[in-house]
């Protein structure tokens, strides 16, 4: 009998180990998935690639990360810490201890959707000419400069949802959705925290994520999700 959840954060999370890639959800809080942030903080892998929107909100559910130098690669489209003080990964990156791939925030939900769909890479005009776009392949098409981007895969994805079924199939609040149904293909293993489990067979009507790109499901209703 398919059965997709697991009895806690731990357990969601158990195989995730030093070297690891990791995708996280969210989109201004929105989406965020709180607990397992915290869980990865507390597993203490370190060598870690993290593939998430916005550092600031990493650093904020998971400040170990970064305080313990476990991250050596980040791919995001914000990096700007709060505040005046610089924040940890930003005097990382400043001392070359940290590697940030930073990109357009359509590029960076495209190089996802590649990855999912199995697209190695695709050229886009955004960032062509700027320093964003520096170093990077360039070709015309139509007379129109492109940049070459690769596609992002992960060994995990982790997100936030609304409710979820034994299957694994996921329903979304709103906005929650954001990146986490492009991560979920993408990734090897995705993981979802719901505030609910249903009891019965989500209806096709309300699956957003359809459980075969979901390999975890754990209940967290006392999310902590951060609103921006």
């Amino acid at each position: 009998m398919i059965d997709k959840r697991v009895d806690s954060i731990e357990a969601a999370l158990i195989d995730v180990r030093d070297g690891a890639s990791v995708m996280i959800s969210g989109f201004g809080g929105a989406g965020t998935p709180a607990n397992l942030m915290r869980g990865l903080d507390a597993c203490g892998a370190k060598d870690l690639t993290v593939i998430v929107n916005s550092l600031r909100f990493l650093e904020g559910q998971a400040p170990g990360l970064f305080a313990e130098k476990r991250v050596k690669k980040a791919v995001c489209t914000a990096a700007r810490g709060r505040g005046k003080t610089p924040s940890d990964y930003e005097l990382q990156w400043q001392a070359g201890e940290l590697d940030i791939d930073m990109c357009p925030q359509g590029t960076f939900a495209e190089r996802i959707r590649a990855g999912g769909a199995g697209i190695p890479a695709f050229y886009t005009p955004t960032a062509a000419g700027v320093e964003l776009g520096k170093g990077k392949e360039l070709r015309l098409f139509d007379g129109r400069p492109c940049v070459l981007e690769t596609s992002l895969r992960a060994d995990f994805a982790i997100m936030r949802g609304a409710e979820a079924d034994r299957f694994g199939n996921v329903r979304f609040r709103g906005s929650q959705a954001n990146f986490g149904m492009a991560m979920a293909p993408a990734a090897d293993v995705a993981i979802v925290e719901v505030q609910a489990f249903s009891e019965t067979p989500l209806a096709p009507e309300d699956i957003d994520l359809p459980g075969v790109y979901v390999q975890r499901i754990v209940l967290a209703p006392d999310t902590g999700e951060i609103r921006g």
